[in-house]
Formats: C-alpha cells, structure tokens, sequence
C-alpha cells in the first residue's frame, strides 16, 4: 500500500500536463503543457518556432493526418510507434524516414513499419506553403500527437526547431525493443536515452492501441523466455492463449490487437489487461509482474485519470532525446523526407 501511495504522489509530481481530449471537426486549443525552460533552451527548441515563418503548419498537419485516419484508423497506432522507432534509435532526428539500401527503414526491425507516406503526404503539403521551413522530424512529432488525439487520446503542445538527420544506419534500428528483452534490459536502454521506469511504463501503454503480427509472438504462445518451456512465460490467461493460438495457428500473417479488451481506443485498459495475464507481448506482462514497475501499474490501474496526463509529459521526453537543433552542422531541413538534400550528398 504505502509503495502504491509513494508511486502516486510521484505521479503527480510529474504529471504536470494539464492536457485534454481533441474536438474531432477543428484543431484542438487546450492549456499549455509546462516544460522546464532548460528542456527548451538546451535544445534551443521552441513553442512559436514556426509563428512566423510557417504559422499554419499545425492546421496542415492536423487537416491531412484526420483525412487518413478517417481512411484507416490503424495509422494512428502505426504513427506512434514510426515515432518511438525514430527517437529510439539515434534519437528524434527523422532517419527512420530516409529511404536507402542500408538505412534504419531498410532494416529487418523495421519491415512492418507503416505511416510513411502520410508523412510525405504532410511533408509536400507543408512544402507549397512553408518551403523549405518545417523538418521532417517535427512533422512526424506533431503528427504522432494529432494521432493520439484523434483516438481519444491527451493533447499537448509541441515545441520545435528539431532538425533533420543526414545519416541513417540499418544496425541502428537493432537498438529499439522488440518485445522479448527483460525488465532490467528495458530500464537501461530507457535510462541511457534519459527517459525513466515511469516512462517505461507509460509509453508501453500506448499499446492500448494498434497491433502486432502472429508471427510476431510465436515465441509467446508456445514457449517461454529461454525457449525450452512449453507455457507461455511470462503467463496468458487460459481462454485469451486459446484463441490466440486458433488465431495464430502456422505462424499465419493476420494480426492481433495489443489491447485485447478496447483495441481502438486511447485508455487505460491496457494495464487492466495486464492484471488479468492478458499482455500480449512478454515485456508488457512482466510490467505487471516485476515489483520495480508493478506499483506504477497499480497506481495507473486504480487512477487511470494518471495515464492520460502522464503520457502527455513522457511524449514530450520521447520526442526530445538527442535532437538536432540550431546551428548543429550535423542536421539539415529536408525538402524530401525520404532523401538528404541534393547538395549535401
């Protein structure tokens, strides 16, 4: 009790956000989400970056991500995690979206990757008004927010100036979870990228949206972590094993909703889900089942208010590791998300 109390309190320590649900038929305005002035200055990024020089960039986002979503609802889900792939690699600088033999998106780790034309279809938008204005990386930041708002998720502001990365590494893309690495593995890859376990935490709830392949999670349905045991470990609930296995039968290519019980909405179902053994991937269970991140679990469980306001804030230190800004030579504002300009080849 008195663990899940300290994690509370920390909670809303952290949860600055004051953030809210986006109207579906305008851009939403909501109260500014606080940021401590060093996160801004030391990347010299900035809320009104764009004020002057491309004042309508959030309404063209806004505008082109709604029309394909209302397409396809699943690109939201896919626009999340094109956007933690992107920050996790070498951080938010947008080499996810470079498109060369041997680059990140080329990567085995990334063949199921999706959204990267809405992204160029944004990017040729912006372009007609704002050329040469707006990075790649800030749009995809921008649009992984209007994402999450549009499936009912928190908003929060954005600040910019990030720049585009001109080198992109298949062997990088190695560096994002996969879904099969312990607690402890996670921790460190988070706190080396100057996120922590509550981030961990809530950022793997945004798997209360999207979903994975069958074979994907082979290994979770009929062996455990050191591949020997014939039951799934960490443990499924008896019925959702059976009908993952019916569904999945052969290694099949249908997909599996990561949120079993709301699949298309932006809640906080996800760690209910846990709760009952029902985390689909093995290091979303084990959230649940390690005593480092199960009170973080129970607090959102009995709060679920907290994940909505929390996830607002870690978004934010998401999309700030290792960025590319000001008078950094190593970034550039691509016209061409897919390509590094011509005169710098």
């Amino acid at each position: 009790m008195k663990s899940s109390v300290l994690i509370l309190f920390l909670l809303s320590i952290i949860c600055t956000a004051s953030c809210g649900h986006g109207e579906e038929d305008s851009f939403p305005t909501f109260p500014a989400l606080p940021i401590p002035e060093t996160l801004l200055l030391d990347n010299l990024l900035s809320f009104d970056y764009y004020h002057q020089r491309c004042p309508q960039l959030e309404q063209i986002i806004h505008t082109k991500l709604k029309q394909w979503v209302a397409k396809d609802h699943t690109l939201a889900a896919s626009l999340l995690r094109l956007h933690f792939h992107d920050c996790f690699a070498t951080g938010c600088d947008a080499s996810i979206l470079l498109n060369h033999e041997g680059s990140e998106r080329r990567a085995e780790a990334s063949k199921t990757l999706r959204g990267f034309q809405v992204i160029d279809d944004i990017k040729a938008e912006v372009e007609k008004s704002c050329p040469a204005i707006v990075s790649c990386t800030d749009i995809l930041t921008a649009a992984t927010r209007d994402a999450t708002v549009l499936l009912g998720g928190p908003y929060w502001r954005v600040p910019y100036g990030r720049k585009d990365s001109r080198i992109s590494n298949a062997k990088d893309a190695e560096m994002v979870p996969s879904g099969r690495e312990s607690i402890t593995t996670l921790l460190e890859l988070f706190q080396s990228r100057g996120l922590n376990f509550i981030d961990l935490v809530v950022l793997s709830g945004a798997h209360t949206i999207g979903r994975t392949s069958c074979g994907a999670i082979q290994h979770r349905l009929y062996q455990g972590l050191n591949g020997t045991s014939s039951m799934p470990n960490p443990p499924l609930d008896d019925h959702y094993l059976d009908f993952l296995q019916r569904k999945c039968r052969c290694a099949s290519g249908d997909y599996v909703d990561l949120d079993a019980t709301t699949p298309t909405t932006f809640d906080s179902q996800f760690y209910a889900n846990l709760q009952k053994n029902m985390g689909l991937l093995s290091t979303d269970q084990m959230l649940y089942s390690d005593p480092r991140t199960s009170p973080i679990v129970n607090s959102l469980i009995g709060t679920p208010s907290l994940f909505i306001h929390q996830f607002s804030a870690s978004m934010v230190r998401l999309a700030n590791i290792q960025v590319l800004s000001g008078l950094d030579e190593a970034g550039e504002i691509r016209t061409n998300c897919n390509f590094v300009n011509p005169y710098n080849n």
